[in-house]
C-alpha cells in the first residue's frame, strides 16, 4: 500500500515511517498541507495519514482541497486518517467534517496501528478491484459489440477531443469515411449471419491499419451499419491518403467472395477522405466532406478512394 504521510515534525514523521515500513508499506512524506496536496496529485496514494496543525496549510484545509480535487473525477475516493496527539472533541468533529474518514493517535500502540493499516490495505485492494471492473465496463461501453472496434459514442468523443487539439495547435486533422460496397446485396446472398461475419473481418482489417500507425494518431470506429470511420491527428495529407489506400488494399486481400459486387466478385470498400491542414472550420463540416467524397468513390466505380478537394 502506498501511504502519504503528512507531518511537519521530522522526528515524528521518521518514527511513523519506520513503523509503516515494518508492515511492508511504501511511504511518501509531505511536511505540510500544501506539499500534501501536491504529493497527492503526483503519487495517487492508497491512504493519507494527515497531521492536524501544520504551517502554510493545516490538515483541515489540505483535506478539503484533496476532496475538492477528487470530486472532479466521479467515484474517486481515498481514505484520509487524521493523526492526532489528543482526542479533543471539537478537533475530531472538524476533522470528519473536513472530509477525513477516521483518526488515530500518533502514539497508538503497535497492535492498534498494525490492525488499522491492515484494514486500510484491505480497502485499498477492494478499491483497486472496483477500479479495474469499472474501467473494463467503460471500455465495453465504448466498443461496438459486433466488430470490436470503437462505437459511435466513442468516435464522437474522440473527434471532439482531437479536433479541439488540432484547432489549438493548428495541426492537421483527417477523416476517412469507409463503406462496404453493395453490402445489402451481400446480406441477401449470404444471409445476415454471413453479413455479420463480413463486418467483423472488414473491421479487423481496418483496425489493423489503424493500429499500425499508433492510437495517438489514428483511431478507427464503426460508424453504423456497414460504414466505418478513421480519424487521423497530426498526419499530413499524403500519409492520410496512404492510410486510405491501405484500407482499400487490405480489405481486398481478404478475398471474401461477393457475387453481388461486380466486376470484383469479392468484398471491397470505398473510402472518402477529407483533410484539414490546420484544424480550421468545424469537425461536422469535415465529416460531411468525407461523406461527400465517399459517394464520389461510389459513383466512380467503388473499390477506391476519393478525396474532398478542400484542405
Amino acid at each position: 500500500m502506498r501511504i502519504l504521510l503528512v507531518d511537519d515534525s521530522h522526528s515524528a514523521a521518521m518514527a511513523m515511517t519506520a513503523r509503516l515500513h515494518t508492515y511492508g508499506h511504501v511511504v511518501v512524506r509531505a511536511a505540510d498541507g500544501q506539499e500534501a496536496v501536491e504529493a497527492f496529485r503526483e503519487h495517487a496514494p492508497d491512504l493519507v495519514l494527515m497531521d492536524l496543525e501544520m504551517p502554510r496549510l493545516n490538515g483541515f484545509d489540505a483535506t478539503n482541497r484533496i476532496r475538492a480535487e477528487e470530486s472532479l473525477e466521479p467515484g474517486a475516493w481515498t481514505p484520509i486518517i487524521f493523526l492526532t496527539a489528543s482526542s479533543h472533541e471539537s478537533s475530531l468533529v472538524t476533522a470528519i467534517e473536513a472530509g477525513a474518514d477516521d483518526f488515530i493517535s500518533k502514539s497508538a500502540p503497535e497492535p492498534v496501528l498494525r490492525a488499522k493499516m491492515a484494514a486500510m490495505a484491505r480497502i485499498a485492494a477492494l478499491r483497486q478491484r472496483l477500479w479495474e471492473a469499472n474501467d473494463r465496463l467503460r471500455q465495453l461501453a465504448d466498443l461496438d459489440g459486433l466488430t470490436g472496434l470503437a462505437n459511435r459514442r466513442s468516435l464522437d468523443g474522440r473527434i471532439d477531443a482531437q479536433w479541439r487539439l488540432a484547432q489549438r495547435d493548428a495541426t492537421p486533422f483527417g477523416i476517412l469515411m469507409m463503406d462496404i460496397d453493395h453490402f445489402k446485396a451481400y446480406n441477401d446472398l449470404y444471409s445476415h449471419l454471413g453479413g455479420d461475419d463480413c463486418l467483423r473481418k472488414v473491421a479487423q482489417a481496418i483496425g489493423a491499419v489503424a493500429q499500425a500507425e499508433g492510437s495517438d494518431q489514428v483511431f478507427a470506429a464503426r460508424y453504423g451499419g456497414e460504414e466505418f470511420v478513421m480519424v487521423t491527428a497530426g498526419l499530413d495529407r499524403e500519409k492520410t491518403l496512404g492510410l486510405a489506400q491501405r484500407v482499400v488494399a487490405e480489405v481486398g486481400t481478404l478475398r471474401l467472395p461477393h457475387r453481388g459486387n461486380p466486376p470484383w466478385g469479392i468484398v471491397t470498400v470505398s473510402v472518402g477522405l477529407a483533410w484539414s491542414a490546420r484544424g480550421t472550420g468545424q469537425a461536422e463540416d469535415l465529416l460531411r466532406e468525407a461523406d461527400e467524397a465517399l459517394y464520389c468513390a461510389k459513383r466512380g466505380g467503388r473499390n477506391r478512394l476519393a478525396q474532398h478537394p478542400a484542405g
